[in-house]
């Protein structure tokens, strides 16, 4: 059985939890905390490494992921979650267009609901995903945070 581990980062949309074991990002969630916890002082390089790079993007200098990490849920939750990581940075889609990409243009609905199912946000980025009239559609994290997640990557994305 493997052992789990915990970081947390201060970020400038509140704090973030970071769990995993030894070799893979499990989760990464927003926190109702005013401040990070005091980290472990025997956090696998792959945590370390994930916190370091959502640093690296809130300064505007990361806009892809290269920590390992692993999708905890079912096949089609996955094949949502696959196609969220292939939304461009500073760009958005509709639960419709990663229907229509899956070829299950029916499954809007399903798409929405694996979409909220996602734990490693910002990774997998869900923030991208906009209502069919263009319109901010629910984020678990929050709307205000999505909104500041979309405008943070198109100020960055535009000084590139």
């Amino acid at each position: 059985m493997s052992k789990y581990y915990k970081v947390e980062l201060d970020s400038p949309i509140g704090v973030i939890e970071i769990l995993g074991n030894e070799d893979v990002v499990q989760s990464i969630l927003f926190v109702d905390r005013e401040d990070a916890f005091e980290n472990q002082d025997d956090v696998p390089s792959v945590l370390l490494d994930c916190r370091n790079q959502l640093l690296e993007y809130f300064q505007g200098k990361r806009q892809t992921f290269t920590f390992h990490f692993e999708y905890c849920g079912t096949p089609f939750q996955q094949s949502v979650w696959n196609s969220l990581v292939c939304i461009p940075y500073a760009e958005t889609a509709s639960y419709r267009d990663i229907a229509i990409t899956l070829q299950k243009e029916k499954a809007v609905r399903a798409v929405g609901n694996a979409n909220g199912k996602n734990k490693l946000s910002i990774v997998v980025p869900c923030h991208r995903i906009i209502g069919s009239s263009g319109g901010l559609t629910g984020y678990a994290g929050g709307l205000w945070r999505k909104e500041w997640l979309l405008n943070h990557e198109k100020k960055f994305k535009e000084t590139k």
